[in-house]
Order: C-alpha cells, then sequence, then structure tokens
C-alpha cells in the first residue's frame, strides 16, 4: 500500500518586507488584502500542527498543490525552499504552484530557481509541466495551472501545449499499467469554482481525463476539503479537494490534509482510498473526519468547512 500525503494552500507567512516598486502592479491589491484580512486567516502555527501530523503518519509521499506564496514576491519564494527542505527532500516530496505563486508576469522567474528541484521529473534538471515522478506503480504528474490574471481573478490556464502533453503521458502511463495520480491547483471539475477562480480550460482538461483516464485527480484552491467527480473512460474518476493546511480555524474553514491509500497490487484500476485529517478544536488535535472511504468507484461530496 503505497501512502501518499495530500496538503495544500499553506500561503507561507508572515510576508517579507516589501518594497514599494514590487507594489506596481496587481500585487498593490493582494497586498492589501493581506493587511485586511489573510494574514489573520493563515495560521503558520496550525500549519506546523500539520506538518507535524503528516509527518508523524509516515506517509511514503507528499504532494502539494499550490500556493505557497501570497503576492508572488521573490522573497517568499526563499520561505517557500526551507518550507519544503523541511518536509523533505525532492525524491520524498512533489510540488505545483498556484495563482499566487504566479502571480505577477516576473513571478516564475524567481520561483523557479528557488523551488524547481520539488517540481520537475525524475532525473531532469528543470521544471516542464506536466512532471512525472514514478514510485513503483504509482505515477505522479504534476500540472501548472499558474497564469499571471487582472486584478481581482484568480483563474488558471494550463494551456493546449500541456494539455497535448498530458493527454500522450496518460496515454503512455496506462500502456505501463501504472495508478495515474494527477496534480493540479484549480478544481477541474464542472463547478469546482466561480467564474473568476476556475480553471479557464478547465473543458479541455475534462476531455482529456475523460478519453485517457486517471486514477484520481489531487488539487487544492477553495481552502475547503471535497469530494467530486469527472468522467472517466470506464468510471467517474475521484476528485479530491484538499483545505488550506495552514487556515486559521473557523466556522467555515478547518485546517487539515488527505491520506491517501494506494493499492499497488490492485488488478486493472488502483483501489484508492482518502481519509481527511481535520482540526479538531475542541479535542486540540487532529482526527480523522469520518472513516477511511473508498474513492475509487463512486461519486461524493464532501465540505471540511
Amino acid at each position: 500500500m503505497f501512502r501518499l500525503a495530500h496538503l495544500s494552500d499553506p500561503h507561507l507567512g508572515p510576508l517579507p518586507p516589501v518594497h514599494l516598486r514590487e507594489l506596481m502592479n496587481k500585487r498593490l491589491t493582494g497586498y492589501a488584502n493581506w493587511r485586511l484580512g489573510r494574514a489573520d486567516a493563515q495560521d503558520m502555527e496550525m500549519l506546523s500542527a500539520v506538518i507535524a501530523d503528516v509527518k508523524a503518519s509516515e506517509p511514503d509521499h507528499i504532494a502539494v498543490t499550490g500556493d505557497f506564496a501570497n503576492i508572488g514576491l521573490a522573497s517568499e519564494f526563499a520561505t517557500t525552499r526551507r518550507f519544503l527542505e523541511n518536509l523533505g527532500t525532492p525524491e520524498k516530496v512533489s510540488a505545483i504552484p498556484g495563482n499566487h505563486d504566479i502571480y505577477v508576469s516576473g513571478s516564475t522567474a524567481a520561483l523557479t530557481p528557488a523551488i524547481g528541484p520539488w517540481m520537475q521529473s525524475d532525473g531532469k534538471s528543470e521544471p516542464r509541466f506536466p512532471f512525472l515522478k514514478r514510485r513503483g506503480r504509482v505515477a505522479l504528474i504534476g500540472l501548472s495551472t499558474g497564469v499571471p490574471t487582472p486584478v481581482f481573478v484568480a483563474a488558471g490556464r494550463l494551456g493546449s501545449p500541456q494539455i497535448e502533453r498530458l493527454d500522450a503521458l496518460l496515454a503512455q502511463l496506462e500502456r505501463e499499467d501504472a495508478i495515474r495520480i494527477v496534480l493540479i491547483h484549480h478544481p477541474p471539475h464542472k463547478g469546482g469554482a466561480r467564474r473568476l477562480r476556475q480553471l479557464i480550460d478547465g473543458a479541455d482538461l475534462r476531455e482529456t481525463l475523460a478519453r485517457r483516464g486517471c486514477e484520481a485527480v489531487l488539487h487544492g484552491h477553495n481552502h475547503r476539503a471535497s469530494l467530486a467527480s469527472v468522467p472517466g473512460p470506464d468510471h467517474p474518476i475521484p476528485v479530491i479537494g484538499a483545505p488550506s493546511a495552514s487556515a486559521r480555524p473557523s466556522r467555515t474553514h478547518r485546517p487539515g490534509w488527505w491520506l491517501i491509500a494506494i493499492d499497488e497490487e490492485a488488478q486493472a484500476r488502483a483501489a484508492v482510498s482518502a481519509r481527511l485529517r481535520l482540526y479538531d478544536v475542541a479535542q486540540g488535535r487532529f482526527g480523522d473526519s469520518e472513516p477511511g472511504t473508498d474513492v475509487s468507484a463512486r461519486r461524493r461530496r464532501h465540505s471540511g468547512g
């Protein structure tokens, strides 16, 4: 049984000192949003507790589905690298960017040198999406939906070249009888996010998944735990959304992460089960929100709020 920890949206803080010249773009509204609310909504002590709970579970691999930064500053990516180094080496940890990481046009140039090793295929010297990491029969496929967007827009886009490469990769891995786990920041399912926060070319991705299939899709972005599905060639593909790993507990948000168990000995289609680990305010600790859920054969929805 391969055990994969899935967490997302740590929004690492506090925000480093910001120079006025760095705010002469979309970052100005993002900085204001941080000062007026996000700084209080994200709790770094809670994030430390999440990481401790993840490590105590001794997963075989950890996947973080984006939004390490807040306004895409180069100084934030130095913090991101330290965060990933604490989680583990690129052999044990995979990362993909979110919309806050590719916040403005210059963000990618700073992000890639900082955390490139966690965002690239095994044996490669630089990131290229989709990336592929093979761990036995398990194939971790990392996508990038982060693109610069206008003010007040948090949408994502894959682009035709990335979708075409994904199509070919999924077909190849199916021939190799691999268990294909797709990592993406924006939710891929229809209605997964509001219009200004959605995956713009989600329909194109869903068409590819419906034709080629995979065993699960893991995403972040919404800061809430969720279970949904998209059509596959034979049966619905489970879509698993992680809550924000640094959310300050409130009525609507609870920090947590998913423990994904993958049966590598399953015939034909992998048996994928998931346990949601949420922080219990009353107990002051993390616990399973419900018994382990078989997500490989049925469509379900679950709110972590």
